[in-house]
């Protein structure tokens, strides 16, 4: 059964300015698939860029967005054999082109021409050639929908790990429990065998840490993080021997929390500034803390197809699975509500599973 001409998929217009509308469905070329979205799952990428406005490198308005998707293939262009009509599939939200500088270093998050794809709140999303070729996969029958939808975020900690050289019996500090913290204290402990000690500023984000595999938990006070906080810091020292942790991973993304990520970690560890900060951000940090300290500061960025393998495989086997993080699931039309809610952190929002 061919697809319908028009569909509904909600379009950014700028800041905090997202309509529900009815727009054409994609048209596919050669190479290319067209996808019926079964599920779309929230994203913190997402919520800032509802809160900007646009993206620098992925999207300017207006233009659909969403990223995070599995479907079912309702339509291929010419020269497709990987798949087939009526296939269920998830897509990661970019490919590299592996012929550049940095792909041929093995960082292909860093490509020079890094193809992205949004547009995943919608009926349907076109998945261009280059990203059918080397980053979609098939889902296993066993696993549902939502649950392969976790695997692009999913692929962005995996690496983030795997950069940090976090190993087995390493005691790793995760600083921020938001959807991509909490993936981080998951896979820390049941993907790598690490001991995760988990610091938020909400109780209710240390108790979901710990109910997903973190051995403790560390209230921070006031703000999101203070470098100044002696107390968190004393209470890292004693979790840890005096030492404090072997990586921390800072899935904030505010100038306080890196500052404070130096003062958590141990002499000789292993610091990734995950969380990004605003466009602009100055951070101080102790150089003589961090020189004499011998401490390794690390920024990960995306994923590779490598990673995005990785993550179906951790989701196919059940290490990881969409009830650990998705706990609210809505229409399409609801989602403009849906991401206000995030903004304002209302309803105790995970992630949400979107249905269009």
């Amino acid at each position: 059964m061919a697809p319908p001409s028009t569909m509904q998929a909600v379009v950014l217009y700028g800041k905090e300015d997202v309509r529900l509308e009815t727009v054409p469905v994609p048209a596919i070329g050669a190479g290319e698939l067209l996808v019926r979205v079964r599920t779309a799952l929230t994203c913190g990428t997402d919520l800032k860029v509802f809160r900007r406005g646009y993206h620098a490198k992925m999207i300017r308005p207006p233009a659909l967005f969403g990223h995070e998707l599995a479907g079912d293939v309702v339509a291929s262009g010419e020269g497709v054999s990987k798949f087939a009509v009526g296939q269920r599939v998830v897509a990661a939200n970019s490919a590299p082109c592996d012929e550049c500088f940095y792909c041929r270093r093995g960082q292909q998050n860093l490509c020079e021409n890094l193809l992205f794809n949004n547009g995943a709140y919608a009926e349907y999303i076109r998945l261009p050639e280059r990203i059918v070729r080397k980053n979609t996969y098939v889902i296993p029958d066993d696993v549902d929908y939502k649950d392969a939808a976790l695997v692009e975020p999913l692929a962005c900690a995996l690496r983030g790990l795997d950069e940090s050289g976090v190993g087995p019996g390493d005691t790793v500090a995760v600083l921020g429990l938001g959807p991509i913290g909490l993936m981080f204290v998951r896979l820390a402990r049941y993907a790598y065998g690490a001991r995760v000690l988990a610091l938020a500023r909400r109780l209710e984000q240390i108790d979901q840490a710990l109910l997903l595999g973190a051995s403790e938990g560390i209230l921070l006070s006031g703000k999101v993080a203070l470098n100044t906080d002696a107390a968190v810091i004393s209470e890292m020292k004693a979790r840890t021997d005096g030492r404090g942790a072997d990586v921390v991973i800072e899935a904030v993304g505010v100038p306080e929390a890196w500052e404070l990520s130096t003062r958590l970690v141990r002499k000789g560890g292993v610091i990734n500034f995950f969380g990004g900060c605003a466009s602009g951000t100055k951070v101080a940090l102790d150089t003589a803390l961090l020189h004499y300290s011998e401490i390794t500061c690390k920024a990960s960025f995306h994923h590779t197809p490598e990673h995005i393998r990785r993550s179906l495989d951790l989701v196919a086997d059940g290490t990881v699975r969409a009830g650990h993080f998705v706990n609210h699931e809505e229409p399409l039309s609801e989602l403009p509500r849906v991401l206000h809610d995030l903004s304002h952190k209302r309803n105790g929002q995970i992630k949400t599973a979107i249905i269009p």
